[in-house]
């Protein structure tokens, strides 16, 4: 192995899908919407070919990884 080697592991593909749900639902869950979290879990469970949530997470983790805008809390004036 040199110092330039070029080689790299292929990294797994993912199910867009599935991320682009695991982002969605962390933004449900930022701003407390549950029914939309419960339509995610739901769409979820009822899938098939659901076999590894782990993109799922994956998009989860995107979206939680950036922090909230913190509020003021004098915004009611």
């Amino acid at each position: 192995m040199g110092i330039f080697n070029r080689k790299r592991d292929p990294e797994p593909a993912r199910d867009e899908r599935m991320v682009e749900l695991g982002r969605d639902y962390a933004i449900a869950r930022r701003h407390n919407d549950r029914r939309t979290m419960n339509r995610i879990m739901r769409q979820i469970g009822t899938d098939k070919d659901v076999t590894d949530l782990s993109d799922f997470r994956a998009g989860q983790e995107s979206y939680d990884s950036i922090p909230p805008i913190p509020r003021g809390r004098d915004r009611r004036r």
